[in-house]
């Protein structure tokens, strides 16, 4: 492909992004990832507190996005509408597998995976070892705390302040009313102040990362998929 080929598919609208998507286009296809792959991560790890089930739940809403990107019309940016395939995904998951514990055990609540992975790795080889362990040890702190949140305020705060959406792009993804989305972002906030001292505010920006290898691998997942 040329230099060209791709700088004509970086300027492409949502619109014509859409479009080619419908027609199962490869590079279109790996761009809008790329471009996706991260934000759509978090808000179904949000959900889901799984990083197998949040990967599976991305790819899922990739090939639902594909079967209905005729539905696309435009109203909201191309991102916010896999957003909300994603998190309809995710939550489609939550249902089934408390329909499956219910038929195990009658117990009509499912037990969510404890949040145990080790810290996602980011590139830390430009850091002192020292640097990188405390690096670490703050994002693995400020996740367990994200991951402790009810799953109502964890979404939207993933989505505000992760992911760096505006009020009212989050209120479009979650389908609720921008107050609705002020009123959660604000309770995670305050809940989370009783755990985290104020100065850590500023690592969330690297928390639950999703770049590189991982991003590129589930990419690939995806253009598989569609072959």
């Amino acid at each position: 492909m040329t230099a060209q080929a791709k700088l004509d598919y970086e300027t492409l609208d949502d619109a014509a992004l859409a479009e080619r998507l419908g027609a199962r286009d490869p590079v279109a296809v790996r761009l809008i990832a790329r471009r996706n792959n991260q934000r759509l991560f978090r808000a179904a790890w949000a959900i889901l507190r799984n990083r197998a089930e949040a990967e599976d739940a991305v790819q899922s809403a990739y090939l639902r996005a594909l079967a209905g990107v005729g539905g696309f019309e435009g109203r909201s940016s191309l991102s916010t509408w896999l957003t909300r395939i994603v998190i309809n995904e995710a939550l489609m998951r939550v249902r089934a597998a408390k329909r499956r514990q219910a038929r195990l055990d009658g117990d009509s609540v499912v037990l969510l995976d404890e949040y145990r992975e080790k810290l996602m790795q980011g590139s830390t080889s430009a850091l002192p070892p020292d640097a990188a362990v405390a690096r670490q040890q703050v994002r693995r702190m400020l996740e367990d705390a994200i991951a402790r949140l009810p799953a109502p305020f964890r979404l939207v705060f993933m989505l505000r302040e992760v992911e760096g959406l505006s009020v009212d792009e989050a209120a479009d993804a979650l389908g609720i009313a921008p107050a609705t989305v002020k009123t959660r972002h604000l309770r995670a906030r305050r809940r989370l102040q009783h755990e985290l001292a104020p100065e850590l505010r500023t690592a969330l920006v690297g928390t639950f990362p999703f770049l590189g290898s991982e991003c590129e691998t589930l990419t690939e997942r995806v253009i598989q998929a569609i072959r």
